[in-house]
């Protein structure tokens, strides 16, 4: 046979089986054939893969890249630990649908969490934002998320209110147009604004839209502390009412360790009874928007009304106090974390000498209460702070590892000092936990990264090693790979990536990108 590109003799790990030994020929952007001896006739590139281990491209189920993909098409640290498709939008959280008229703000809400994009954001709806985004010729593939907050806040506005009958149906339609232009997931972040003002009843309206279509939805469920029970409780019976798959992001269990084994049970339980699924990264710390410290009345009315209540006397008392005392039924991240598990990622201006300090060390070198110090670098950088924020141990994050559902998401979003997870959630995933210690298999590992959520997004030309699939392809040295960003050096690599295929062009190879940009943007509709 003739072909582009062969891996002789490679550890071929599809997610199927444990590795095998195998040769796997690549032609016109495919796999060709995969064999244990493949007879060539001629070969553009013969590369000997004895020792090494082959995997499908990884993808990432939970990817904050909608706007980064513009100023750095090649997302580098992404394709360098693997991953070679990205599930953007989520968390209910993007740039299209948006009104014209809201495009500034929606702009100065999404930066600290996606960046900038384009000036100006050329696009209305998620047909012309994809185009946008192939336009910008990225090195990733991209499946975009219909984002539920963007749909309310084109229907509604930042109004934080009930939505009304009319606008339930106007939302169901923005929801299936963006689903008719490719987007493949609906995706919801019930703690950020607009969309954490949606009461159930909306929730069920959208959830009936994307079953139409066989569309998973995809939720930051209300409340991951001491309300998560019925949070992802709340989806589970949307879902199972609207006939839908429920995929669950991110996950976890902030503080209240004592709730973990009743989360384990309803996590179970429920994929008993209705298509659940969930993706996790391996850290017990997130990283999100400062804002997210705030209580949800002071949200309403979107960016300029935020900065206008954190610079009024009595605004700022009332958030101090709820801050402090909490409110019912209110994730508050500000007393599950404390200020000195809340380290600042990325701050605008002149507060980005804070970045990398934690609030404690923020308040004390000003000598203010860290409460303060929240609403002060929030009011002094127009809202542009980014946060990680440790909430959980490592007994209770491998608990949830544990569960048979489970998928991998970097969470990662881009900054000065981001988290860890941006650089290394693939290499700890497979290189730590599954080739060092064991605590799954490779083939589990490589499942969860890639053929389960191939399958859960109905991507059926990748996410597996055989004929006619796409060539997105990782090779690795298991002896090398394993995660080595920390909290204090996250900007590093994992070592052992010796080769990372996208549409069989290489993209990554000997520690550095080629510079190739051979990614496509989903458009094709499900349902």
């Amino acid at each position: 046979m003739q072909a582009d590109l062969v891996f002789r003799g490679a550890r071929v790990a599809d997610g199927d089986r444990p590795p095998r030994l195998a040769d796997v020929a690549v032609s016109g952007g495919r796999i060709a054939a995969v064999a244990e001896r493949l007879p060539l006739d001629s070969c553009g590139e013969l590369v000997e893969a004895g020792g090494l281990l082959l995997c499908p491209g990884f993808i990432d189920m939970h990817a904050h890249s909608a706007l980064r993909v513009f100023a750095d098409p090649l997302l580098t640290p992404k394709l360098a630990q693997g991953f070679t498709t990205e599930v953007i939008c989520p968390d209910g959280l993007g740039p299209a649908p948006v009104r014209p008229s809201g495009r500034k703000e929606r702009q100065r809400y999404l930066a600290a969490l996606e960046g900038s994009g384009p000036e100006p954001w050329g696009w209305e709806s998620v047909a012309g934002y994809l185009d946008a985004v192939e336009a910008a010729r990225p090195a990733a593939n991209i499946v975009a998320s219909v984002p539920h907050s963007a749909v309310r806040d084109t229907v509604i506005g930042p109004a934080g209110r009930r939505a009304e009958p009319a606008e339930l149906a106007r939302m169901q339609q923005e929801v299936k147009a963006g689903l008719a232009a490719g987007a493949r997931v609906l995706s919801f972040g019930l703690i950020y604004a607009p969309g954490l003002y949606a009461d159930t009843t909306e929730l069920q309206a959208l959830a009936e839209a994307a079953a139409k279509c066989d569309t998973p939805l995809m939720p930051h469920v209300r409340n991951e502390a001491a309300g998560v029970l019925d949070a992802i409780d709340e989806f589970v019976q949307v879902a199972e009412r609207a006939d839908a798959s429920l995929h669950i992001s991110h996950l976890k269990l902030v503080g209240s360790p004592q709730l973990l084994e009743n989360l384990l049970h309803l996590v179970n339980d429920a994929a008993q009874r209705i298509d659940l699924t969930f993706d996790q990264y391996p850290y017990g710390a997130g990283n999100t928007l400062l804002t997210a410290l705030l209580p949800p009345w002071a949200l309403a009315g979107g960016p300029v009304a935020i900065v206008r209540r954190l610079r009024e006397r009595d605004d700022r008392r009332r958030m101090l106090r709820d801050m402090e005392r909490g409110l019912p039924g209110w994730e508050n991240l500000y007393r599950c974390c404390g200020p000195a598990g809340i380290t600042i990622t990325n701050a605008s201006g002149a507060r980005s000498s804070d970045v990398g300090k934690s609030l404690e060390q923020i308040a004390d070198d000003r000598g203010v209460h860290p409460a303060v110090a929240v609403l002060d670098l929030l009011a002094d950088t127009d809202l542009d702070v980014g946060m990680i924020d440790h909430y959980a141990s490592e007994e209770v994050v491998r608990a949830i590892f544990t569960l048979p559902a489970a998928m991998v998401g970097s969470d990662g979003i881009f900054g000065t000092h981001p988290h860890p997870r941006l650089f290394g959630t693939a290499a700890r995933v497979l290189g730590r936990l599954a080739l060092r210690e064991g605590l799954i298999t490779v083939e589990e590992a490589v499942a969860r990264l890639a053929s389960r959520p191939a399958d859960r997004l109905g991507l059926s030309d990748r996410g597996r090693i055989k004929s006619g699939q796409r060539a997105d392809l990782v090779l690795l040295d298991p002896d090398r790979y394993i995660d080595t960003a920390t909290y204090s050096d996250p900007c590093r690599t994992p070592p052992g990536v010796e080769r990372v295929l996208v549409a069989g062009c290489t993209v990554y190879r000997d520690n550095k990108l080629t510079g190739r940009r051979p990614g496509t943007v989903t458009r094709m509709p499900r349902g």
